[in-house]
């Protein structure tokens, strides 16, 4: 894969997930370069319709490049999906993808800051348009913050030893670059993990904090759910455990029927359902998709179906 480019990870698997019909209403949550919104796209009949969200500018440019008139590109996190799809006059929708994580263009774009393959500004926001970067952060952040942060999102076991570092040399000079970060924390770290850069735990750590990816993930999940039509699907891509406990258990416990006390004289139709039906078992790419794309290997697809009895899918075409 070039630099630059981007391949969506389970691609043609997403697409079946969200079981397209051809007049539905669909949103690709993270559109990232378009892979699995071009997929939905030629999936739809002339009466379908596609709302694609990103919050990163440079994806949204690439997004207003499709020339169909069924589709619409948002800027916006996908945690305000609710409130974009009204402002779109959108009010329910037969499917949802979320392809959470960052993507290939950001990770391979130096100038992004997410990677240490070359020296950049340490940036890492994945909406370049505001918000603290990176360096800012390691420029104002407690050692203690840096420390949970590190331990917690990248679930690295030398997280004390990195913060102290980081800490010591922002008192000589900021620490403002890719490859100054990595080379603390390669002199911090005392043991090395076969086939990984000893940086690459705390650049994930420090991406997920200043992006507030997991919040953003927690904040979403229950707005999908109401957005979706009876039968509609909700279909995640996670890259990270911390992503993928959270969809699990948010999926888990919204297909779970309310418990009522024993005994309690209830017909069945009055029994509160589920919210939710689980769709198959989680999805992992095969081995000839990570060969093809190494981005893909910690991969996990997740998918739901909504129970309940909603309106149906209201708005003039994009």
């Amino acid at each position: 894969m070039s630099e630059g480019s981007h391949a969506a990870v389970l691609l043609e698997q997403a697409a079946d997930g969200l079981n397209v019909r051809g007049d539905g209403c669909y949103v690709d949550g993270t559109f990232g370069r378009g892979g699995h919104s071009r997929l939905i796209l030629a999936r739809l009949g002339r009466a379908g319709r596609l709302i694609a969200l990103d919050r990163d500018p440079q994806a949204v440019v690439a997004g207003r490049e499709i020339g169909d008139g069924r589709f619409r590109i948002l800027h916006g996190r996908f945690s305000r999906i609710a409130e974009l799809l009204t402002g779109a006059g959108v009010a329910r929708v037969d499917g949802i993808l979320l392809d959470l994580g960052v993507s290939s263009p950001q990770l391979d774009d130096p100038r992004r800051g997410f990677g240490f393959r070359h020296d950049a500004p340490l940036d890492m926001r994945m909406d370049s348009s505001g918000g603290i970067t990176a360096a800012q952060w390691l420029a104002q952040a407690g050692e203690s913050e840096i420390r949970e942060v590190i331990k917690t999102y990248g679930e690295e076991r030398f997280a004390k030893q990195i913060a102290a570092a980081i800490v010591a040399a922002r008192a000589r000079g900021p620490v403002g670059t890719t490859r100054e970060l990595a080379a603390l924390v390669a002199k911090a770290v005392p043991a090395r993990e076969p086939r990984q850069d000893p940086a690459t735990r705390t650049f994930q750590a420090i991406r997920i904090h200043v992006n507030q990816e997991l919040e953003e993930l927690s904040l979403a999940l229950p707005q999908c759910v109401e957005l979706l039509r009876p039968a509609g699907r909700l279909v995640v891509i996670s890259f990270h455990s911390l992503e993928d406990r959270i969809v699990k258990r948010f999926l888990r416990e919204s297909a779970r029927a309310d418990r009522l006390p024993p005994r309690l004289p209830v017909r069945a139709r009055e029994i509160p359902q589920p919210r939710l039906r689980l769709v198959g078992r989680a999805t992992r790419p095969s081995a000839a998709e990570i060969a093809a794309n190494p981005h893909a290997r910690s991969a996990v697809m997740r998918v739901a179906e909504r129970t309940e009895a909603r309106a149906n899918c209201t708005g003039a075409a994009a």
